[in-house]
């Protein structure tokens, strides 16, 4: 089947990771997969950027402190308004997303993203999540009037007991593929009504 007459579309992922190799890099990467394969099902093609968040992580506290954005931010910016969906990957650390997870949204400001369909996925230092994280979280891209898709991706750290590893490994790890595959799915939709 030529893929010529497949639809392209704009994916920006944003990482708030420290880089290649890291839980939370992996995770976005595992996403962005599962997003792909799912807009291709519906014969749409993902033109995929990256966007990891540790490396304007200093223009990013200049924009906090003084307001000013450079060059590097402002191309970062327009990537990520112009994508047809976001997938947003970022590490919990002690009950909260990164401060350049924060930061960076701050960057966009109000209403930029308005509409876009968004995919929230968690790399968490621990099994235990406060409850009302995940809200907490949704309510901020909802501030800046994203759309998050219903589902959120959260990817657990290894249970405390090595001897619970491989059975807590194997489970974990097939819950994790289920809800990226269905968080996924929800995206794609999302991005294809966001096109139309």
């Amino acid at each position: 089947m030529s893929t010529a007459a497949w639809s392209p579309v704009s994916l920006a992922v944003l990482c708030a990771g420290v880089g290649y190799g890291h839980p939370t890099r992996l995770l976005a990467d595992w996403v962005t997969e599962a997003v792909c394969r799912s807009l291709a099902a519906g014969r749409a093609r993902a033109e995929v950027e990256v966007l990891e968040l540790h490396r304007p992580a200093v223009d990013l506290a200049q924009h906090s402190a003084h307001d000013r954005v450079s060059l590097d931010l402002r191309e970062a910016i327009a990537a990520v308004v112009a994508a047809d969906g976001l997938v947003v990957a970022t590490p919990v650390l002690a009950a909260s997303p990164s401060e350049v997870f924060d930061s960076c949204f701050a960057a966009l400001g109000d209403k930029v993203l308005s509409g876009m369909p968004v995919l929230l996925a968690l790399n968490s230092g621990s099994r235990w999540q406060p409850p009302d994280l995940a809200q907490v979280l949704r309510r901020r891209l909802t501030s800046v009037h994203a759309d998050p898709v219903p589902t959120i991706v959260a990817d657990p750290a290894d249970p405390a007991d090595p001897a619970d590893w491989p059975a807590t490994a194997h489970s974990d790890a097939a819950r994790l593929r289920t809800c990226i595959d269905q968080a996924a799915a929800e995206l794609a939709v999302a991005m294809r009504s966001h096109r139309q």
